[in-house]
């Protein structure tokens, strides 16, 4: 299971987060396979899931099914929870995710703030921290600051990590690590962030757009139609107290499936395959979350997976123009619906901001066909039932022109740090197989 974008880092300084014990084996696990069993561990939570519970779900034979368990045991990837009762013949024992077995670091670099988290196999946060930043003061500054945070982080808990994911405003190059013109830091361009954090830290380093990666942290985590935000197996997306916001607005949920829907098992020789060729179950639904913060971005879900386009371009969201005439945006255009909401929240019209952002995200759903729309971001934070009523609202009035249902519109899960715990998933979601669109 390759990653997109991770460098091997050989060069840096002497991290508590090496890649040692059973931790390392998690970058290398053998198969597909594997991984969707992984997967099913994770998202079983404490109760735990028996092999024949394993075997139904993943279209493996039990004979496969226990040979990929013995040998997560065996790298202390997975242990017993008990025994549950079945219908027949003696209690089956299931089996449960260790998550403490490994850990990666979610960094969010704002253009004010810095975020770092810690986060286990299940995507528990276990350790914050977060301090001013410039992103303006130049890629030297900021590399530093930015590795000196994550060494801290990772000081104080004690434990080795898989790695670290970064997450910032674009546009960027994902496979590369590469930064392009950020907007409103045009001096990034070229730079090769995460071939420099890398090689300043000594672990490998994955770095996306932080639309893209908190879409990422929202897919693994189950929030789409059909789930309550962050409630389903797996979510792990509070708000820093442990509760998870599902504001609403809509008319109910589309007709489909969600974003955790599976893939089946591959026959990937000896593994026992008994069909299904690594494709998604059908019906897995669209979703778009909608970040507005210091600019306003996307992240799309297309089949459970982060759709990020040939280029990493998906999602410049905020930089569609919606009046001819409008205020200049830091991009260089005129009326972009960042500019436009961003100078409403200014002068303190929020009502104003939150239609404006309801006119970008039915210019999305009219072309995308999208089942739900997510808000985030600390100006969403800071006025959630705001924006929830004045997006939906213009959600409402055009399902009415067409004579379609309404798209709903909900908070994200997440909170403040929502961007953070997605960037960790970058290194995370690979290992259950969720990593790639």
């Amino acid at each position: 299971m390759a990653y997109v974008n991770r460098t091997s880092a050989e060069s840096g300084a002497s991290l508590p987060g090496r890649l040692e014990g059973a931790g390392a084996n998690l970058l290398a696990l053998r198969s597909h396979n594997g991984a969707l069993v992984l997967d099913l561990l994770r998202t079983a939570g404490t109760r735990g899931i028996s092999r024949l519970e394993l075997a139904e779900r993943t279209g493996l034979t039990p004979q496969a099914v226990s040979k990929i368990t013995a040998r997560l045991r065996a790298d202390g990837l997975a242990a017993e929870a008990g025994q549950r009762a079945s219908t027949g013949g003696k209690p089956r024992t299931v089996l449960r995710l260790v998550p403490e077995a490994g850990h990666a670091v979610g960094l969010h670099l704002d253009r004010d703030e810095l975020t770092a988290v810690l986060c286990d196999l299940a995507g528990t946060v276990v350790a914050e921290r977060r301090v001013p930043l410039g992103l303006g003061a130049g890629a030297g500054a900021v590399v530093e600051g930015a590795a000196r945070e994550v060494e801290a982080l990772i000081g104080e808990a004690g434990v080795s990590v898989l790695g670290v994911g970064v997450a910032l405003p674009g546009p960027l190059d994902h496979a590369r690590g590469v930064l392009h013109r950020v907007t409103g830091f045009p001096e990034w361009d070229g730079f090769p962030l995460r071939d420099a954090l890398a090689g300043r830290l000594g672990v490998p380093v994955v770095v996306d757009k932080d639309t893209n990666a908190a879409a990422l942290g929202l897919a693994v985590g189950g929030c789409a139609p059909g789930r309550e935000p962050g409630l389903g197996p797996g979510a792990g997306f509070g708000d820093g107290d442990g509760h998870s916001h599902s504001h609403s607005h809509g008319a109910g949920d589309r007709a489909g499936g969600h974003a955790g829907d599976r893939p089946r098992a591959r026959d990937d020789g000896g593994e026992g395959g008994r069909g299904g060729g690594g494709v998604h179950a059908g019906g897995e639904a669209a979703f778009a979350y909608l970040h507005l913060g210091t600019g306003l971005g996307a992240g799309l879900v297309f089949g459970g997976a982060v759709h990020r386009g040939a280029r990493t371009g998906a999602g410049e969201f905020g930089h569609q123009v919606i009046q001819l005439d409008g205020p200049l945006c830091d991009c260089g255009n005129r009326g972009c619906v960042e500019a436009l909401c961003l100078a409403a929240v200014g002068r303190g019209a929020v009502d104003e901001a939150a239609r404006v952002l309801g006119a970008g995200a039915a210019n999305l759903v009219g072309l995308l066909d999208i089942d739900l729309v997510l808000l985030g971001g600390r100006t969403v934070a800071a006025h959630q039932e705001a924006f929830v009523r004045g997006v939906g609202a213009v959600l409402a009035e055009r399902a009415r022109r067409e004579g379609t249902d309404t798209v709903p519109v909900r908070v994200a899960p997440g909170g403040a740090r929502g961007v953070a715990e997605g960037a960790a998933r970058l290194l995370l979601a690979p290992l259950f197989g969720r990593g790639e669109g």
